[in-house]
């Protein structure tokens, strides 16, 4: 089987030193299913004094996915949430018409060294949901439901697969699964979504006999059910759902409508969307690029 789509990673420095890897959106792709950006973080070690804190920082129009595979960090928001959040956990949030959050690391951790490595994702809404209220659901490890399989584990964090359906709030028919395979397990992939891309963290996995090559995002050809192997231990991510259109992004900012995208920004610059408790700093929105 031969991938429809493989997108390269591009690598983004977002302050001192933390670089992701950026799969989406691409030059060739802007979304897989609802999913319309694709951050891969980490390893990072951090030495004691780093400042790695992703600080206040406006959305609207989309949900984000936090997911965290190793290190620690403290979630505040502009509806009152303050969450600490560790590897296994995740964290979704839910825009809406605005909400204003921080990533920071947690106080009892600055002065240790530390490791940083999980996955940021964004979700594009729903057109007709693009301007709902802000909400954020925090699910510890043991509320995400897992399947045992030969060779493999799954875990189901958005949707459902493998029998089972993750309790997530997804406002459109969306997969997240995080596959960990055993030296030698393989795994077919059911067609349950329109639209399935996979993500490889670790080397020496195959699909359908060719290689998937660490991290790249293959993206799957509609209607297929290739079977996914692993030479070695290996850990592979699955995003997709059904598409919901183009949307535009600048900055933060997601939506169907280029004019709520201007009113997000004058709204930023003056001020208007809702603070978080506690914060003071503010960052300005980015000038145009030359």
């Amino acid at each position: 089987m031969q991938p429809s789509h493989i997108l390269q990673p591009r690598l983004h420095d977002l302050g001192g030193g933390f670089v992701v890897r950026r799969l989406l959106p691409s030059a060739d792709r802007q979304a897989v299913g609802p999913f319309v950006f694709f951050d891969h973080f980490g390893p990072v070690q951090a030495q004691p004094g780093d400042n790695h804190d992703v600080r206040p920082h406006p959305h609207i129009g989309l949900s984000t996915v936090t997911y965290l595979f190793e290190g620690a960090m403290m979630h505040r928001d502009s509806t009152g949430v303050v969450q600490r959040m560790e590897p296994g956990q995740l964290n979704w949030m839910t825009a809406g018409k605005g909400i204003v959050h921080s990533e920071r690391t947690p106080e009892d951790l600055r002065d240790k060294p530390r490791v940083a490595h999980g996955l940021q994702l964004w979700m594009a809404l729903p057109a007709d949901q693009e301007e709902c209220e802000p909400a954020f659901h925090h699910f510890e490890a043991n509320a995400i439901p897992k399947v045992s399989l030969p060779g493999a584990q799954v875990t189901v964090m958005a949707g459902t697969a493998f029998g089972v359906t993750s309790p997530v709030p997804a406002r459109s028919p969306t997969v997240y699964l995080d596959m960990q395979l055993e030296a030698g397990g393989a795994l077919t992939l059911a067609v349950d979504y329109s639209e399935r891309a996979l993500y490889a963290l670790d080397a020496g996995c195959t699909l359908d006999g060719v290689d998937l090559p660490q991290h790249q995002m293959l993206v799957l050809p509609t209607g297929t059910e290739p079977l996914l192997q692993a030479s070695d231990q290996a850990r592979v991510v699955m995003v997709g759902g059904e598409p919901l259109g183009h949307r535009f992004i600048v900055w933060n900012f997601v939506s169907s409508s280029k004019e709520r995208l201007v009113q997000a920004r004058e709204d930023w610059i003056a001020k208007r969307f809702p603070s978080i408790a506690g914060e003071t700093e503010f960052i300005p929105f980015p000038p145009p690029k030359a």
